[in-house]
């Protein structure tokens, strides 16, 4: 019977690191380099590297939303989050639309509300997610005073300000991780 060598080689140095992590001297040292190493948020170790290390990272708990370069908090904004029945999915995903002054289609009447003052959307639209019915995204609103609640059909709600100036930030590819 034939070996596979890179398994054989895999396991190697899996069992040659965990027997040297069972010596006290060299785990406190290990332990050390890991301590002075600058630590990048929790949230964001989850996402997988982007182009230029842009990172959207959503803790739904939080009602927040916080945008990483190359591991640095640049922003953080307040959001308005999906009511019960209709959750945001979690997960990692990348940005798949960009959209201003969208439309925006009830997803139970399926009437259409155009750009303006009355459209829910508000004046950007950065999508992430779809189940080929339904989308879900980033956007602005045209209730502001919701933001922090949870009152969505399953988007991120954010100020139109906040909106605007995330859009300027994000391309299409984009990472997007939504935790719980």
């Amino acid at each position: 019977m034939r070996r596979n060598e890179s398994l054989t080689a895999s396991m190697m140095l899996l069992c040659f690191g965990t027997a040297l992590l069972l010596i006290p001297s060299v785990r406190k040292q290990l332990l050390a380099i890991r301590l002075s190493l600058p630590a990048m948020p929790a949230l964001a170790q989850s996402v997988p590297p982007d182009s230029d290390r842009l990172q959207l990272v959503v803790k739904l708990s939080d009602r927040r939303l916080w945008v990483y370069q190359e591991g640095k908090t640049i922003a953080s904004y307040p959001l308005a989050v999906a009511e019960v029945g209709w959750e945001t999915p979690t997960g990692t995903f990348r940005v798949t639309e960009m959209q201003k002054y969208p439309q925006w289609r009830h997803p139970i009447t399926g009437e259409v509300i155009d750009i303006g003052k009355n459209n829910p959307l508000g004046d950007r639209w950065i999508g992430f997610w779809s189940n080929g019915r339904q989308q879900i995204g980033f956007h602005g609103t045209n209730q502001e005073e919701l933001i922090g609640q949870a009152v969505s059909h399953g988007c991120l709600r954010m100020r139109n300000r906040d909106i605007r100036e995330l859009y300027q930030r994000v391309h299409l590819g984009a990472v997007v991780a939504i935790h719980p």
